[in-house]
């Protein structure tokens, strides 16, 4: 039984909204900081639109959708979630960024507060060791979209408190998740077995076995995927996995975390996936078609 009531959460871009809303739906209390206002609109939008759509699909009652909404709070003040029970970051990848933002809610929380990371690659430790309460520090780590993947990853340290951990576990299961126990290295589970996975599908291209649509055809219909890599990439960002993969490198200095020059390149060019309509399929189209990479 967790004794959680009040949320925070830390951003409100893709990850952030889809937290804030699980949150908001399982009945809590939630506040959403954003650095600006336009932030904060462009986040409400997000989480409105979310739960329209559900709506829509006779997943959920347009009344329900009020009173969802009615429980979310938005701000730019990070001392307006002084009295939340946890706080969930999930804003970029930036170790840096994300310590200074717990830097300043270690100071205005108070001692009870559960802090906890949506981080997909960077230790917990990195973050919790910059507080004063590392103890009371955990990975909550979930997947895209948030209110749709069932699954998420609750990280534990070798600092954290045993029973702060399983608050955290059973509050995961609140959200109407299946939680997972990790130990704190980076990529945890999922990470460290998908990303050699798409990074190997990357050097399989870049080594001329076959093409994207054959690569992407193999995996779907050979193992029963649902997407191949290439279209996963695309999904997950080019540059995402390329900032993953460098840092899952830097912690295992292992060369299957190693980014593949093409991954290098596309990054530089801008190639990012679906977000900027290009990666290793073209989408400003009706269908997806393989971009010619020069390989």
């Amino acid at each position: 039984m967790t004794k959680i009531r009040t949320v925070g959460v830390l951003g409100c871009g893709l990850m952030g909204s889809g937290i804030a809303e699980i949150s908001a739906k399982a009945g809590y209390d939630t506040w959403i900081r954003e650095l600006n206002d336009d932030l904060v609109a462009r986040g409400r939008a997000n989480v409105a639109k979310s739960l329209d759509r559900a709506v829509e699909k006779g997943k959920l009652d347009s009344n329900v959708r009020d009173e969802v909404l009615g429980r979310m709070r938005f701000t730019t003040s990070l001392e307006e979630l002084k009295d939340v029970d946890i706080v969930i970051e999930a804003v970029t990848e930036d170790i840096d960024i994300k310590n200074e933002m717990f830097g300043v809610l270690d100071g205005v929380c108070g001692e009870r507060t559960i802090f906890a990371s949506n981080t997909s690659s960077l230790t917990i430790a990195a973050m919790a060791a910059a507080t004063n309460r590392p103890h009371r520090f955990v990975g909550l780590h979930f997947f895209n979209p948030v209110p749709v993947m069932k699954l998420v990853e609750v990280v534990r340290t070798i600092a954290v408190d045993k029973d702060v951990f399983r608050e955290t576990f059973e509050f995961a299961k609140t959200l109407g998740k299946e939680p997972v126990e990790a130990k704190d290295t980076s990529g945890f589970i999922v990470n460290r077995l998908l990303v050699p996975y798409m990074l190997d599908a990357i050097r399989c291209l870049e080594q001329g076995l076959a093409t994207t649509e054959d690569i992407d055809k193999s995996m779907t219909l050979g193992t029963g995927y649902p997407m191949g890599p290439f279209t996963l990439c695309d999904f997950v960002g080019i540059d995402t996995l390329y900032y993953i993969a460098e840092i899952m490198f830097e912690e295992f200095r292992e060369t299957r975390y190693a980014p593949p020059p093409l991954l290098r390149r596309m990054v530089s060019f801008g190639y990012f996936g679906r977000k900027t309509k290009r990666g290793f399929y073209d989408y400003s189209g009706e269908k997806p078609v393989a971009v010619d990479l020069g390989i």
